[in-house]
Order: C-alpha cells, then sequence, then structure tokens
C-alpha cells in the first residue's frame, strides 16, 4: 500500500513539474506566435494616423485619427462574442475564427489600395482588429488551459513577453516599408503636380501601406494552417468552471458597487488610452517639434517602444522588492512631469520625454488588471471581461488629441495624456489607502 501510495506521489509531483501537458509543445508554440502577431498589427497601425494625414492631401489629424477608433473599436465590440464561442465551442475554434478573420482584415488592404479611399482602409482595420480580439480573448485561456494549473500564470507571462517583440516588430516594418515609400512633398506641393503624377504618387504611397498588411496576412494563414492540422487533447472552454446560479443583474450591480473594481476599470480605460495617444503622436511630434523626416520620426517610435520593452521586464524584477501599488503610483506621477515637459519644451528635450514615457506605461496594463480583479471570488470572470472592454479608451480619447493637434498643435496636445496619468495616479493612491480586498468564496 505504501510503494503504491509513493508511486502516486511520485507522479503527482511529476505532473506538478510539468510546463506543458504531454503533446502540447508544438500547439503552444504555434500560439505563441499569435501574441506576437497581434503586437506586430497594433503598433503597424500606430503609425497610419501620420501616414494618412500625409497621403490624403484633405485630411485633417482628427479624421485620420478615426484609425485608432476603428482598431479598440472593434477590440471593444468583439470581446464579449468571442467568449460565447470559446463558451460554445473550444478555445482552438475561437483560435481559428480569430486569425481567419483577421488574415481577411489584412487581405482587405490589396483592394482598399486599390480603391484609394480611406472609408476602405477603416473597413480593412476592423476586419483585422476584430478578428485579433477574438484571437486575443482565445488564445490568453488556451495557453493557460495547455499545462498544469500550478504554473498556468507563468506559462501565459512567458506567452505574453513575445507581444513586445511583435510591437517592435510592427513599428520597424512599417519604418523599413511604409516610411521610406512616403513623399516629402507637402499638401500645397502636392496640389500642385500634374493630376497624372499626383495620381501615381498617391497609388505608390498606398501601396506601401498595403503591402506589410498582406504580408502579416500571409502568416496569419500559416500559422492558421499550423494550428488547424495539429492534434490537440481535447480542450473545452469553461469545463473546469464553476457555475454561479446567482442572476447576472445583482453580479453587475455587485462589480459596479464594488470601488476597487470599478475605479479599476476606469484606471484601465484611461491607461489604454495614454498608451494610444502617446504612441500614435510620437512620429507627428518628432516631425513638428524637430523636423524629423518619415523615416526618422519612425525611429523615434521604434526606440520609444523597445525603451517599452527593456523597462517591462525591469519592473518585473523590481516587482521582487517593490509593492506594485507604490510602483504605478512612481511611474504614473513620473509620466505626468514627463507629459508636462514635452507640453512646455518642444524640442528635442520635449521629444526625449514623450520617448520615456513607454517606460511609464511598462507596467500599467497587468498591474491595474492584477489589482481589480482582487477579491472578486466567482465575479472574476465577468470582471476579467469589463477591464479587457475598457480598452475603448484607446478608441475615444486620442479624438480629443488629434483634434488639439489639428488647432493647438502636437505638443499641447500632450496634455491629453497628462490628465489620463493623473486618473492612474488617483487609484494608485487610492489602492494604497484602501485596504486589500478580502477573497470572495461566492
Amino acid at each position: 500500500m505504501n510503494s503504491r501510495s509513493n508511486d502516486l506521489d511520485t507522479a503527482l509531483s511529476h505532473e506538478h513539474s510539468r510546463f506543458l501537458h504531454p503533446g502540447m509543445l508544438l500547439p503552444f508554440i504555434l500560439v505563441v506566435t499569435c501574441f506576437a502577431a497581434w503586437g506586430t498589427a497594433a503598433n503597424m497601425t500606430d503609425t497610419l494616423v501620420s501616414t494618412f494625414t500625409a497621403v490624403f492631401d484633405d485630411m485633417s489629424t482628427l479624421q485620420a485619427t478615426l484609425v485608432q477608433s476603428a482598431y479598440y473599436g472593434a477590440y471593444f465590440l468583439l470581446a464579449l462574442p468571442a467568449a460565447f464561442v470559446n463558451q460554445r465551442f473550444n478555445y482552438k475554434v475561437g483560435v481559428l475564427l480569430g486569425l481567419g478573420m483577421a488574415a481577411a482584415g489584412g487581405f482587405l488592404f490589396l483592394p482598399a489600395a486599390e480603391a484609394q479611399t480611406f472609408g476602405f482602409f477603416l473597413s480593412a482595420i476592423f476586419l483585422l482588429a476584430a478578428g485579433l480580439s477574438v484571437l486575443e480573448t482565445s488564445a490568453n485561456p488556451y495557453v493557460m488551459s495547455m499545462g498544469p494549473e500550478s504554473n498556468a500564470t507563468r506559462r501565459l507571462n512567458f506567452a505574453q513577453a513575445f507581444n513586445p517583440v511583435g510591437t517592435n516588430t510592427g513599428v520597424l516594418l512599417a519604418a523599413l516599408l511604409i516610411a521610406p515609400n512616403l513623399s516629402t512633398l507637402t499638401a500645397e506641393e502636392r496640389d500642385e503636380l500634374p493630376p497624372a503624377e499626383r495620381e501615381s504618387l498617391l497609388t505608390s504611397e498606398l501601396d506601401a501601406v498595403m503591402t506589410p498588411y498582406v504580408g502579416l496576412a500571409v502568416v496569419l494563414v500559416l500559422i492558421w494552417v499550423g494550428i488547424a492540422v495539429t492534434k490537440v487533447p481535447g480542450l473545452k472552454a469553461g469545463a473546469s468552471h464553476e457555475v454561479d446560479t446567482r442572476g447576472s443583474s445583482s453580479r453587475v450591480k455587485r462589480l459596479v458597487t464594488n470601488t476597487h473594481y470599478s475605479f479599476g476599470v476606469v484606471a484601465q480605460f484611461f491607461n489604454v488610452a495614454a498608451q494610444t495617444c502617446i504612441w500614435t503622436f510620437t512620429i507627428t511630434y518628432a516631425r513638428d517639434q524637430i523636423g524629423a523626416t518619415p523615416t526618422a520620426a519612425n525611429w523615434w517610435l521604434q526606440a520609444s517602444l523597445i525603451v517599452f520593452l527593456v523597462a517591462r521586464f525591469a519592473m518585473v524584477a523590481l516587482m521582487g522588492k517593490i509593492d506594485s501599488r507604490i510602483l504605478m503610483l512612481t511611474m504614473t506621477g513620473l509620466g505626468v512631469v514627463l507629459c508636462l515637459v514635452a507640453v512646455a519644451v518642444p524640442s528635442m528635450v520635449g521629444l526625449v520625454a514623450v520617448v520615456a514615457l513607454s517606460a511609464c506605461l511598462s507596467l500599467l496594463f497587468p498591474t491595474i488588471y492584477g489589482i481589480a480583479l482582487e477579491g472578486l471570488g466567482n465575479d472574476t470572470k465577468f470582471g476579467a471581461a469589463g477591464l479587457v472592454m475598457a480598452i475603448v479608451g484607446g478608441a475615444t480619447v486620442p479624438l480629443l488629441q488629434g483634434r488639439l493637434v489639428d488647432t493647438v498643435g502636437s505638443a499641447f496636445s500632450y496634455i491629453v495624456p497628462a490628465v489620463c496619468f493623473v486618473v492612474i495616479v488617483a487609484y494608485a493612491i487610492y489602492t494604497l489607502r484602501a485596504p486589500r480586498p478580502i477573497h470572495e468564496t461566492g
């Protein structure tokens, strides 16, 4: 009897130490590539605001910022439908659906370039982002289910480490494939060109915009095929989930009246808004304040994302020694200061401050996410959905900054992310003063 017990203990210990379940290595590698893919798409899209204002003569910055509204609006609208797909089928189906939609959106850039209309490009961006929303909603829990529950968080963190790799790749592709093919002519100089020459210039520039997105679509199709043909042990979404029989209306009321959580949703809204504003208008700031060429301005955005990548790992290390709430307060306070420097010193100094803002952003999304979910118990899954939907901040607030760029200039427009950081500072102070939530068992 003791021998059997020891054998069982040994088997359980061995399973506990596994990073992945047997047969999951290839599926895991394929799904991890999705994390890099949506990072690449997101940050190629960040460069399109400045691109479209340059390419379309009569387009304002506010109008071009609809790119971000289409992108983040699609993320907001598709999050819940994706959850229903995962519940009805499984995570693999959700991943394949998301990849298919995103690839279709990427291929739609081809006819959009042919049509040469901004609305067509917005449709392509919306479909691309809709697919990525479904993909991201499905891939995160899929990765967590690929191994023992004991190290699911570590497994997800490993997969998420490839997202900033993708973001840097996206900006690099924009710098290498889009920016060098954009004309430096002003709107007035474009108007003076003969019609045939102006048409040829527009075609060349929009083809440059289209190329990396079609290339991304091809990569997504290859990943789709790889995941589709790879056999995976059945993973039913929700198979291990508890069933909460309480009404959805009471659940919503509990979440809304839980200040620790609801304030976290507000903070996440302004965090995503700040991130989108800062990265969207870095190129515009570089172009306006130091006279950077389109290629050079894209390299400044690339530097900003490298700062973000390095700072993310630095913050993880610091969290082993410093309370994450204190780090959040420190970095968001620094963010306010750097934004004000960008406003007050519109020069190389201001541009360096704009780039440094990425360090302030690096820890915010996962930190706010984790703190806001503390103590929610059986409401955690629905609370998490609310935090994901808070990314709609990236679809709305940048419109305000775009309006300020058009009316008072790109330097003063950085007052918008400054206000966003102030809201997160307030949340950090609240979390430090309020007692830590007690875990609810439902």
